[in-house]
């Protein structure tokens, strides 16, 4: 592909003022999505949030649906938006969430300066408004008007709903009718993302025959022994495998043990002097390639096999969020980007380390189209109750995001579909 040119042209310089003079409102914007509860559980909480956004985005032009998912995920459903622009252009799928980890009172929208605080005001309410504002300064110069752009914000990123491919079935839909994806969760000042690891769950139970304490490594070490021995072979055996991590998030073990799977949550009762007959471990798996996941679910499937006298267990793995694999494709729409903000003055960008990058729902994509990740707002404390955005990062990531798709908009479609693609 071409490298782009260091400079602005008229349309972009356009899409600049019209930055600049929407900045406040854009932050505005933002308070009042932050101010609306949406936990990844409260329903109509995320629909609110999904109808505020829906108005938005019909105002610009775009054909705007909400896709249910079935009563019993218990789960709000996902906006979808659709904008048909040139015919040849690329068919750019933009990827945001409307729910949040955190809710509450005292997550409420608060502004000291250039910094604001408040559920989802960084991951990612504030990539949602980049999105939406880089949208509607393309719309103001007239540039909107050629961009064929689907836009999907899921309603449960943060806690999505079982099964998976269920939950992801609009996004899937919406990927097999584009030809590039770009994702807005966290972004940087000098990174972008064009590999993640997978994230997926593994539930290790482990039985062994009760008894009094006094008999224990006498035909017999009990289930919390045998855990122990398989968490720390799991350890010292796959350590040597690059980007592969493994980790036991939850255990519990006694003689009355209540663990319930889907909330990572139980009860114990038990006795110094009482052999565990039950322990449960419950962690999640994170690889570069599906090859690597099929490799190290082996070696646990093996080594949880290597019983312990008097110990029985098995391991069993969910389907999980897939890799997102360095491509060629991924990598030219960095360079694009990278091009984007160097002409914006905002210095270029490299590849993050894919192993440093959580899963995410372009992952999801990845497998079907070439994708970007990490154009969102940039901030401190996500996932955490001191959730934070930094304001004047918001608007930089807005302005690359503008000239991003605008860039994208005049090139051609084949440049970017891959091979296979329909």
């Amino acid at each position: 592909m071409a490298a782009q040119s260091p400079s602005l042209d008229k349309v972009e310089q356009r899409l600049r003022r019209e930055l600049a003079a929407t900045r406040e409102a854009q932050v505005a914007y933002l308070e009042t999505l932050v101010n609306i509860p949406s936990g990844s559980l409260n329903v109509e909480g995320v629909r609110a949030a999904g109808r505020m956004m829906m108005g938005t985005l019909d105002s610009l032009g775009f054909s705007t649906r909400w896709v249910d998912v079935p009563a019993e995920m218990k789960r709000a459903g996902h906006l979808v938006a659709t904008h048909t622009g040139k015919a040849g252009s690329p068919r750019m799928l933009l990827i945001g969430h409307l729910d949040t980890v955190f809710e509450g009172p005292n997550q409420r929208f608060e502004r000291t300066d250039s910094i604001a605080r408040g559920a989802g005001s960084n991951d990612m309410k504030g990539g949602d408004v980049i999105i939406l504002y880089a949208l509607k300064a393309l719309a103001a110069t007239g540039a909107l008007a050629d961009l064929n752009v689907t836009v999907v914000m899921t309603g449960d990123e943060e806690m999505p709903g079982d099964p998976l491919s269920k939950a992801r079935e609009a996004l899937l839909d919406a990927a097999k009718q584009s030809d590039i994806a770009l994702a807005f969760e966290g972004g940087s000042y000098t990174e972008a993302t064009v590999g993640r690891r997978s994230a997926s769950g593994w539930i290790l139970k482990v039985t062994g025959k009760q008894g009094h304490s006094s008999g224990v490594f006498r035909g017999t070490y009990g289930s919390i022994y045998e855990a122990a021995r398989i968490l720390d072979e799991f350890r010292r055996e796959l350590a040597s495998e690059t980007n592969l991590t493994y980790n036991p998030g939850t255990i519990v073990g006694g003689s009355d043990v209540k663990y319930d799977t889907t909330t990572l949550s139980g009860s114990l009762a038990g006795k110094t002097n009482i052999i565990s007959p039950i322990t449960w471990v419950q962690g999640d798996l994170r690889a570069m390639d599906q090859a690597q996941i099929a490799r190290a679910q082996a070696k646990m499937q093996e080594i949880v096999g290597r019983n312990l006298p008097g110990t029985t267990a098995e391991i069993t793995f969910d389907e999980g969020y897939p890799p997102m694999a360095v491509t060629a494709g991924n990598t030219a729409l960095l360079e694009l980007y990278s091009g984007a903000s160097a002409s914006l003055g905002h210095g270029a960008l490299k590849a993050s380390d894919p192993a440093r990058r959580g899963a995410g729902d372009l992952s999801f994509v990845a497998p079907l189209i070439d994708g970007l990740e990490g154009l969102g707002a940039i901030g401190n404390g996500s996932h955490s109750p001191n959730e934070s955005v930094n304001l004047n990062a918001l608007h930089m990531q807005t302005e690359r995001a503008a000239v991003m798709l605008y860039r994208l908009g005049k090139r051609k479609a084949t440049e970017f579909r891959r091979p296979n693609a329909m």
